[in-house]
């Protein structure tokens, strides 16, 4: 039976002589095995890992000493890496480095499991950063993880040995992402809570300048860096740090702030010099007239130089006494030396108040000085609202009419019809209000108020002109022709006779006499009657010539009384 199995082996046979040759060793592809260099030939060491068959690896896998010759003899025990237990000419397929990368791969994982830094050096350059061997293996460093600030230059830094921080493993697919920032940033940290640690705050300290931004520069006080902000670098107005600093420049700083969360550090030089404001009240106070220099312009005013340091507002509402709305820019310009007057010190708030206009002769009390009230002025008219006109004057000041004091018979509207823009007129001056900043004038007021006195009685006989005829009666004017004064007569007040009771029988510009029946001063009117007129001058001839008893007819009356008044007196 035995010899019947040597001479005609089976598959089953087979296999437990394999095993029985492989010493019941666990072989698979894709795994580490250990294996016994049993010869070296040209380029390559032939490797025994207990197959059928030997592997061959070439000797540049293992490395060369000094004097370029292999590292590796007969006889020494490799781990390599089993790829392939057979390929067509029927030899293990294997590597030294596959099996390095293996070993590393493995390290590298505990390695990132604890989160600690592994050693690499950076061998090459690649699209968006370099490539790191760890090792062994090979890692992807992005360009943004090379330093803490952008390096043009990365030559000094290639093939030198330096520590790496793990960002992020993929073993089957055979990534890894390692940072150099991560470990700068996190000795800086070191570095810099240790540094803070033995500053204080009002220390005074001296720093280079490393960098200027717009609102300030960043001090490096040796090793960590403090922010000089622009607003203390100086007492005076700064627009911009590099008009006091330039990179490079050692400066003495004081430590205003330090933020221990934040580990910010904030830093004044202007600390390190006297407070301008002290005693700011004492130098500056209110009603003083001072000269300064204009350092900045706003839309709401502009700023001016005291002293060094000391700067007051000058409110575009005290620039000027007569251009209002106006841009302060078209006022003043920058560095434009100025006179002003102190108006209000804040010394808690560290302002002045300041005025441009007040250091100018007021044109408000020069006019009163000029023209006093009830005297008569000759201007333009500016403009005209619904109010009034307002006319121009001496020193760009204007004088308002209301349309009240335009005209003592026509209505307001009526009379500020008559006027236009560029018209020259004259007007009284009625009041001045300095404070307030106004002139009171008046049209009508230069003719006389034809309503004072008694220039007009009841029963009072004028001469009226027509001006107007209407249904209902006729509109008439009379009195002087400076001061004119209008009445509208009734059609019942047309005439005794209804039938002469026709305003028709008028027409523009006549003349006729009418009796004054109502004079009302407070409603500036006057009545008129040519019907009574008619009966007055009946019952006058009347009284005078007879009566109706008599015998006479009052034509005859009439006419008696017509031919006396016509008759020539002696």
């Amino acid at each position: 039976m035995a010899d019947d199995m040597s001479f005609n082996p089976t598959r089953d046979d087979f296999e437990a002589l394999l095993n029985d040759s492989m010493g019941g060793r666990d072989f698979a592809e894709g795994s580490v095995v250990k294996g016994k260099v049993v010869g070296i030939e040209k380029d390559f060491a032939i490797i025994d890992v207990g197959l059928k068959t030997e592997g061959r690896v070439q000797l540049k896998e293992f490395g060369v000493d000094e004097a370029g010759k292999a590292t590796i003899k007969v006889g020494d025990t490799v781990e390599v890496f089993l790829e392939r237990l057979e390929n067509a000419m029927g030899e293990a397929v294997i590597s030294r480095e596959k099996a390095k990368r293996e070993e590393a791969w493995t390290r590298l994982e505990g390695v990132y499991a604890k989160n600690e830094p592994v050693m690499g050096a950076i061998v090459g350059r690649v699209k968006g950063g370099f490539t790191v061997d760890l090792g062994g293996a090979s890692a992807f460093l992005p360009g943004s993880q090379v330093d803490i600030r952008p390096v043009r230059d990365v030559g000094p830094l290639m093939g030198k040995e330096q520590p790496f921080a793990i960002l992020k493993m993929d073993r089957p697919r055979g990534n890894i992402v390692v940072s150099r920032r991560a470990i700068l940033e996190e000795a800086r940290a070191e570095q810099r809570t240790e540094l803070v640690s033995q500053l204080q705050e009002g220390e005074i300290r001296e720093g280079v300048v490393k960098n200027i931004t717009d609102y300030g520069a960043f001090v490096d006080l040796g090793g960590i860096d403090g922010l000089l902000h622009v607003t203390d670098m100086s007492w005076k107005r700064v627009n911009h740090p590099s008009q006091v600093l330039a990179v490079g420049d050692t400066v003495k700083v004081q430590i205003v702030k330090i933020n221990p969360d934040t580990q910010r550090i904030s830093l004044g030089m202007k600390q390190l010099q006297s407070d301008p404001w002290d005693g700011v009240e004492a130098k500056y106070p209110v009603g003083a007239k001072f000269t300064g220099r204009i350092t900045n312009i706003t839309d709401y005013g502009a700023f001016v130089e005291l002293e060094a340091g000391v700067e007051g507002l000058v409110h575009v509402s005290e620039m000027s006494w007569t251009k209002k709305n106006v841009h302060p820019g078209k006022i003043v310009s920058t560095s434009q030396e100025v006179d002003v007057v102190v108006l209000d010190v804040d010394p808690s708030k560290r302002r002045v108040s300041l005025g441009l206009k007040q250091a100018l002769a007021n044109p408000w009390e020069a006019f009163v000085e000029a023209h006093p009230i009830g005297s008569t002025v000759e201007g333009e008219v500016k403009n005209a609202t619904e109010f009034g006109l307002f006319i121009g004057l001496d020193n760009d000041i204007d004088g308002m009419v209301h349309l009240s004091d335009i005209d003592w018979s026509v209505a307001g509207e009526e009379a500020m019809a008559r006027y236009k823009k560029g018209d020259v007129v004259k007007a009284k001056v009625l009041d001045v209000d300095i404070e307030k900043e106004r002139i009171s004038l008046g049209i009508k007021q230069l003719a006389g108020d034809p309503m004072s006195g008694d220039t007009f009685r009841k029963n009072q006989t004028v001469t009226v002109t027509v001006t107007e005829v209407t249904s209902g009666g006729i509109e008439v004017r009379f009195g002087e022709d400076d001061a004119p004064m209008t009445a509208f007569i009734r059609k019942s007040d047309l005439s005794r006779d209804r039938q002469e009771q026709r305003p028709e029988r008028f027409a523009v510009g006549d003349r006729v006499d009418a009796q004054i029946t109502n004079v009302d001063k407070a409603a500036r009117r006057v009545s008129l009657s040519i019907k009574s007129l008619e009966m007055a001058e009946e019952k006058e001839a009347i009284e005078q010539f007879g009566s109706s008893d008599s015998g006479a007819s009052l034509g005859d009356i009439l006419g008696a009384a017509l031919r006396e008044r016509a008759a020539p007196k002696e």
